[in-house]
C-alpha cells in the first residue's frame, strides 16, 4: 500500500482517515514525512536542523487542541467515551521564569485510544527554551519514527496477538530521543551547552503504559492491594551522577563525579578528573542538551520500560523534581487520590510541593514544580472540565 494513498498504516492498523482528521491533513503528513525521509539520507544532513514531520504535527495538534484533546496548559483532559482523565497544573518557583513544561494529548496522532503526555524540566540560563523546544519538537519525532516502524510490517502482522506492540514504541522512542538532542545542537538560537531538559513521557495504547525517562523526573503509581489499601509504585529511576551504572559510564567516558562543599549528598558530572570542586558540573547524568559534558558520560538516551494496567491500578503520577525533592512518593498518591474532584489533584499536589519548599527549605529558592495525573478507569466522562 502506497502512502500516498487516503489509506495507510499508522498506530498499528491501516485504516481511512476518520477521527475528525481531514483527509488532506494526513495526506500532506504521508508526504512529507516521504519527503523528510530522502532529506536525511543526504551528505549534509548535518549542516541543517532537522525539521521533519513539523508541519503535519502542527495540524494534527492544532485539531486536537480544538476538540479539547491537547493540553499544555493547567487544566484538564476527558475525552467522550475515553477511559482517561487527565488533570496537569504547574507552577514557577522563585527563581526566575518558569523553566517546567507539560504535554497532555490524548487521541495521539490522531488515533483513539492512544494518549501521550509528558512533563519537561529546563535548567540552566536557556533551560526554559530547551525544556519547551523538547515539549514542542518531540510529538513530531516520535509520530515520524512510529510510522516508519509500522511500514515496515504488513497489516496482518500489526493485528496478531504476538506483535511486540512495546517493541515498536521502544524502538520509536530511542531514536526520537537522539533525534530532539541532535536537534538541540543545530538549533540557530537556542543555546544548549551549558542548558538542558529533563524528562519523562508516558504513551498508553489500551492497557499497555509505556515511559521514556531521561533524567530525574518521576513516574508513581497509585495501585490498590489486597486489603483495598493504596499504595505507590515508582515506576523510573532518578538518574543521578552517583548511581553505579551511571557513574561507571562517566568515568568511562573521561568524567567524573564529585561533591562540593557547599552541596553536600549532590553529586555531580565533571568535564574531567582534573576539574575542581568548584568547577561547573551537572546532577543529572541523562538530559537533553548539556553538551558541555555530552563527551563525558552524559547521555540523552531513555530508559524505555513498560507496564499493564490492571484494574487495581487507579493513576500514575507524572512530576519533576520540583515535587520529588520534597513529596515522598506515599504522600503524593495520598493527596491525589484524596482530592473531591480529579481536576483538582495535579493542583493540590503542587500547591503541597510548594509549601513543603518553604517549610523543609526555608532561606532556599522554591524550585519549579508540575504535574501530570493520569487516571485509568474514567467513570465520569460527563464531569465538567
Amino acid at each position: 500500500m502506497k502512502k500516498s494513498h487516503f489509506e495507510f498504516k499508522i498506530f498499528g492498523t491501516c485504516q481511512k482517515i476518520t477521527d475528525g482528521i481531514q483527509p488532506e491533513k494526513m495526506v500532506q503528513f504521508s508526504s512529507f514525512l516521504n519527503g523528510i525521509t530522502r532529506n536525511i539520507t543526504t551528505k549534509n544532513v548535518k549542516k541543517r536542523r532537522i525539521n521533519f514531520g513539523r508541519e503535519a504535527t502542527n495540524a494534527l495538534a492544532k485539531e486536537a487542541r480544538k476538540n479539547g484533546l491537547l493540553l499544555t496548559s493547567p487544566g484538564s483532559v476527558c475525552a467522550n467515551g475515553s477511559s482517561n482523565y487527565v488533570s496537569a497544573y504547574s507552577k514557577g518557583g522563585n527563581k526566575g521564569i518558569n523553566q517546567d513544561s507539560f504535554i497532555v494529548w490524548e487521541s495521539f496522532g490522531g488515533k483513539e485510544g492512544v494518549m501521550f503526555c509528558g512533563v519537561f524540566d529546563g535548567h540552566g540560563p536557556w533551560g526554559h527554551l530547551v525544556g519547551k523546544r523538547v515539549k514542542k519538537v518531540m510529538p513530531a519525532y516520535l509520530l515520524h519514527f512510529w510510522q516508519e516502524a509500522c511500514a515496515q510490517y504488513s497489516v496482518d502482522s500489526l493485528k496478531n496477538s504476538n506483535f511486540d506492540q512495546f517493541g515498536m514504541w521502544k524502538k520509536s522512542l530511542m531514536k526520537t530521543c537522539s533525534t530532539v538532542d541532535y536537534d538541540l545542537e543545530l538549533h540557530p538560537v537556542i543555546d544548549s551547552f551549558f542548558s538542558g531538559a529533563a524528562a519523562v513521557t508516558i504513551i498508553r495504547e489500551g492497557d499497555l503504559l509505556v515511559l521514556a525517562n531521561v533524567g530525574d523526573c518521576r513516574a508513581v503509581l497509585g495501585t490498590t492491594q489486597d486489603d483495598g489499601s493504596l499504595v505507590a509504585v515508582q515506576l523510573t529511576v532518578d538518574f543521578k551522577p552517583n548511581l553505579p551504572q551511571e557513574s561507571e559510564r562517566i568515568y568511562k567516558a573521561g568524567g567524573s563525579v564529585c561533591e562540593s562543599e557547599d552541596e553536600p549528598g549532590v553529586s555531580r558530572i565533571r568535564a574531567s578528573n582534573d576539574e575542581t570542586s568548584e568547577g561547573p558540573g551537572l546532577a543529572l547524568s541523562r538530559a537533553f542538551g548539556d553538551y558541555f559534558v555530552k563527551d563525558f558520560g552524559l547521555i540523552s538516551e531513555p530508559d524505555v520500560i513498560q507496564t499493564t494496567i490492571t484494574a487495581r491500578d487507579r493513576f500514575v503520577i507524572l512530576a519533576t523534581d520540583g515535587v520529588w525533592d520534597v513529596v515522598s512518593n506515599e504522600k503524593a498518591v495520598e493527596i491525589v487520590s484524596s482530592a473531591s474532584e480529579k481536576d483538582e489533584s495535579s493542583r493540590r499536589l503542587v500547591d503541597y510541593a510548594s509549601n513543603q519548599w518553604k517549610r523543609q527549605r526555608p532561606g532556599f529558592c522554591t524550585d519549579d514544580i508540575s504535574a501530570v495525573c493520569l487516571f485509568f478507569h474514567n467513570s465520569s466522562s460527563s464531569q465538567q472540565k
